[in-house]
């Protein structure tokens, strides 16, 4: 559910939202170490798509980098995942690569492994990609999936997404290319209900 609030929120805004049991709030400086905890969990980065960090000082780089996506022109919007119970940061989500004149962009998330298997990132989605559609007038969301991380092909299946081929060696981490399965939403299928 999007805080009614803050889903036409102005740009330099940061757009708060939250859920039954999640607030996606602002990524800060003193998120740096629970980043590093998730970020340098090489089982956690397996498929995410860059080598694990060892740094602190890489942690805080990271959420510079995030910021950065909020200074005009703005390129996205990454949000930490804070579980309302404990008022811990589970992990992010975001929206980047926002490209304003095909109405597209990427959605990217990673969760802290004590936090899998309990639908967290299915919910925050939930109220991101809302927020994306309408917020930033998107037509397409897309997503690129490693082929063998089955959690998060049927996390985006679930949410609608559907699958429209291999890009081959289109990602390199770890030393090594790999594939990765191309999958979008659009607008039309989330504007029909069916979805999410």
């Amino acid at each position: 559910m999007t805080n009614a609030n803050t889903a036409n929120a102005p740009a330099e805004t940061f757009p708060f939202l939250t859920t039954l049991r999640l607030t996606l709030r602002e990524i800060v400086p003193t998120d740096a170490a629970s980043l590093l905890a998730i970020h340098g969990d090489r089982e956690a980065m397996r498929w995410f798509g860059n080598d694990p960090i060892a740094s602190l000082a890489e942690a805080e780089k990271m959420v510079q980098t995030f910021a950065g996506w909020r200074q005009p022109p703005i390129l996205g919007t990454r949000w930490a995942i804070e579980r309302k119970q404990d008022r811990r940061l589970i992990g992010t989500c975001g929206l980047f690569r926002w490209n304003r004149n095909w109405k597209s962009c990427t959605v990217g998330y990673e969760l802290a492994r004590d936090a899998w298997g309990d639908g967290l990132m299915t919910e925050a989605l939930v109220a991101a990609l809302p927020w994306g559609f309408e917020s930033m007038a998107l037509n397409r969301i897309e997503a690129q999936v490693h082929p063998e991380n089955a959690a998060s092909l049927k996390l985006l299946r679930r949410l609608g997404f559907v699958e429209e081929g291999l890009q081959r060696q289109a990602g390199f981490w770890w030393g090594e290319h790999h594939d990765l399965v191309q999958l979008s939403l659009l607008r039309h299928e989330y504007s029909s209900g069916e979805q999410l």
